[in-house]
């Protein structure tokens, strides 16, 4: 293994995490390709069986690296062929349950843009697995708290003498499964994790086709790990999960096979330690375009079909 100053390794998933010292990690992290056509897969297009078969050699291999208090927060969407759907996260569930890990959260992941569908409803959410090793597990919730809906509610006189006091965390309430990052009006008018995900426009946009959103690894990392603690990624990509673990003071290590990509997260990792890394702001509401704007605004031609 290369030494920890050097956090982006460029070589194949399994190989590389073969090579990491067992019980390592407190935290991996990671969405892994797909399989669908995506650049870096057109090389070594697999069938759907060929590729479980090689994410399970790999999970295998990730699993013998978790520290025993550590969790796993796999990000999947769909595999589609020939118009036929494949949920992903159906397969790590099997896969991860097999290795003895334990299931703690399914959480959705919901954006606005995507792939318009012609024959199926269009996909807008993407789905995190989070496996414990065991039930002995870091799970900081203060650091990820969102407002209270109702901060004066309070207790009812069944409660003994909990009665009349308020019911809810002063310090925050626990965000739910169905993650929504926006600290205030956004949360009460849609309690999701509503994350723009990196398309034209997105501050964080590199070349990578399929780029990871910072503050989806962000909640995770301030959740699930303490200051000090080591994060790895084995399919880096761009490096969102080596930035999150940067900038909040854990130790990140990424693998990636492309080295066009090691090299974009390495540019990246660079310049947030510079302070000069565009980033999406943590907890920033999803903004909507107003009424009047040309955006939101139905062009001509629509009304003339409209009235067909």
């Amino acid at each position: 293994m290369q030494p920890e100053a050097v956090r982006l390794l460029c070589g194949d998933a399994l190989q590389s995490v073969q090579q990491l010292p067992a019980g390592k990690f407190n935290l991996i992290i990671s969405s892994p390709p797909y399989n669908i056509g995506k650049s870096y897969e057109r090389s070594d297009k697999l069938t759907l069986e060929e590729y479980t078969a090689w994410q399970e050699t790999v999970a295998e291999a990730l699993v013998n690296t978790l520290a025993e208090d550590g969790s796993i927060c796999w990000q999947v969407g769909n595999y589609v062929k020939d118009g036929e759907l494949v949920p992903l996260d159906i397969i790590f569930y099997n896969i991860f349950k097999s290795l003895g890990l334990r299931l703690r959260n399914r959480i959705i992941w919901r954006y606005n843009f995507g792939y318009n569908a012609d024959r199926r409803f269009s996909g807008r959410y993407e789905t995190v697995l989070w496996f414990t090793k065991t039930d002995s597990y870091k799970f900081n919730l203060d650091p990820v708290r969102i407002p209270q809906i109702y901060p004066g509610k309070r207790h009812s006189a069944a409660k003994g003498e909990r009665a009349g006091k308020p019911s809810g965390n002063p310090r925050g309430k626990n965000p739910s499964d169905y993650w929504e990052f926006s600290a205030d009006k956004d949360f009460k008018e849609n309690p999701v994790w509503d994350i723009p995900n990196v398309k034209a426009g997105h501050p964080e946009r590199t070349d990578h086709p399929c780029q990871f959103p910072v503050e989806l690894v962000e909640r995770c990392v301030l959740a699930l790990t303490d200051p000090g603690d080591n994060v790895l990624d084995p399919f880096v990509g761009a490096g969102a999960s080596v930035i999150a673990a940067e900038k909040h003071g854990r130790v990140g290590f990424g693998i990636d096979k492309e080295p066009e990509f090691i090299k974009i997260a390495s540019e990246r990792l660079a310049l947030l330690k510079e302070g000069a890394l565009p980033l999406r702001p943590l907890g920033r509401p999803v903004r909507r375009p107003q009424a009047n704007e040309r955006v939101a605004t139905t062009p001509a031609e629509w009304l003339a079909v409209s009235e067909v």
